[in-house]
């Protein structure tokens, strides 16, 4: 009997607490484990960095694994070096479910690390790299349960598909947009999605979790304006550059009308039992409170992410002028990063914004996407929230709103159920590491993950009558 179809599902003790019993057939989980902590050691030391990207280099390290398992698979490239990569296992008739994460990180500037950013190091209970929170853990644990199911011939009810694509954190044009504009055939008959964007949070001793099921709508744009030139020792009362810095000014001083959606008031009450007062009463009925003189202002200080949901936001986020210091420019530029809520009419939003601006600043919309929002009625959400609470008891489980965006919109505007979710409680003070220095995961989130990912694709995958021996 080879060692893939030997039976030694074993719960061994080891340095984290035991989640509840994953029900696979035949698969040894630790060995698994095992391999998953390899495998993102591997998978942080590739430098997916975007800009360039070069996740071929991911796409290729995946071909590696699946290779080794006979499992086939296809890469296509959207641009050279921009590798997407993806494998099947079959089942019945039912809506297909992806198991979706992005190869690309974003840089990472190792005179602020502690450690080599595309090292993989093992230290004191973590794993160190870039990409260890944004995404290539999340694609590790994919990775072992989709080769958990293969290993054990499981009987499939809906065909099961692995996805890693590039480009998300540039916005996903050569990457997930690029797959479904040019194989839109890949997700004919899929129903469900998989995906970063939520997941736990250990504050102290207390893990809460959330489901992202919509996220705000990043609308980035590029303002001009254009002014007399001229030599830098003559300045004349107005220029390109001064009309620009008043017009920022303005946006900086405008604050957008608060409000709480539906789904926003949904996420504060799930998550209100765990905050300290005054919080803790706010949260359950935030809109009676984002009027009161200065509560939204304590917000932001108490957890910006929670802001960004209660209002439409603008970031200033880059600046352009004159290539030389003693020149005037005819024309000066900004980049603006701003984010939605869900039911915002855009066409109103961008006249709000012109408003605010002024008539002498230019607007060109660079990206914008649509909204949408992905129902929590499914079999597969009530799943997660079960192994979830199985293995974090009494723990908030809550669907979420996400500030930033991902790659789900894509697959929510085919019509795709897509959730943000990760099997992981990220220690709060270890968030900063998601595009910032020493970005680290823990080895017993690793491991709990891997039991967890397994457990949630069985469940929702595994045809009814397998032995949960």
């Amino acid at each position: 009997m080879t060692r893939r179809l030997r039976l030694t599902l074993l719960f061994v003790a080891t340095t984290f607490v035991a989640p509840a019993p994953v029900h696979a057939q035949q698969v040894d989980l630790q060995a698994l484990q095992d391999e998953a902590v390899a495998w993102l050691q591997d998978y942080l030391r590739l430098d997916t960095q975007n800009p360039p990207g070069n996740e071929i280099l991911g796409a290729r390290f995946f071909a590696g694994v699946f290779d080794a398992e006979g499992i086939p698979y296809e890469i296509a490239e959207s641009s050279p070096g921009r590798g997407n990569i993806w494998a099947r296992l079959e089942g019945g008739d039912e809506p297909a479910l992806v198991l979706l994460h992005h190869m690309d990180v974003v840089p990472a500037d190792p005179r602020y690390w502690s450690v080599d950013p595309l090292s993989g190091e093992k230290r004191e209970g973590y794993i160190y790299g870039r990409g260890a929170l944004d995404t290539k853990t999340l694609g590790i644990l994919d990775l072992a349960a989709f080769v958990a199911l293969h290993r054990a011939g499981v009987p499939l009810k809906r065909d099961v598909i692995f996805m890693a694509t590039a480009d998300e954190e540039a916005g996903g044009a050569y990457g997930a947009g690029w797959l479904v504009e040019h194989r839109r055939e890949l997700f004919d008959g899929v129903g469900f999605l998989l995906n970063e964007g939520g997941g736990g949070e250990k504050v102290g001793d207390e893990v809460q979790f959330g489901v992202e099921v919509t996220q705000k709508v990043p609308f980035w744009f590029h303002l001009k304006t254009v002014g007399e030139p001229g030599h830098g020792s003559r300045p004349h009362t107005s220029s390109s550059v001064t009309e620009l810095i008043d017009a920022l000014a303005r946006l900086r001083a405008h604050e957008f009308e608060p409000r709480i959606i539906p789904a926003v008031d949904a996420h504060f009450k799930g998550i209100a039992a765990g905050q300290p007062e005054p919080w803790r009463t706010r949260f359950q009925d935030m809109a009676a409170y984002i009027h009161q003189p200065g509560v939204l202002h304590e917000l932001q200080e108490y957890d910006p992410g929670l802001h960004t949901l209660t209002r439409n936001t603008c970031s200033i986020t880059r600046l352009m002028g004159s290539d030389k210091i003693n020149v005037v420019p005819p024309e000066a530029g900004a980049e603006l990063d701003c984010r939605l809520l869900p039911d915002q009419d855009p066409d109103a939003f961008i006249a709000e914004l012109q408003s605010v601006l002024g008539p002498e600043v230019e607007i060109q919309k660079l990206m914008g996407f649509t909204p949408a929002v992905s129902t929590t009625d499914t079999d597969l959400y009530r799943i997660l929230k079960d192994v979830t609470l199985e293995n974090y008891p009494g723990a908030p489980f809550v669907p979420q709103v996400q500030g930033g965006f991902t790659d789900s919109h894509f697959f929510r505007d085919l019509g795709i159920v897509s959730y943000g979710y990760s099997p992981t409680a990220t220690p709060q003070a270890d968030e900063g590491g998601v595009h910032g220095n020493d970005e680290r995961v823990t080895e017993e989130n690793v491991r709990r993950g891997v039991a967890m990912t397994l457990e949630i694709v069985r469940r929702f995958a595994a045809t009814r009558g397998v032995s949960d021996r």
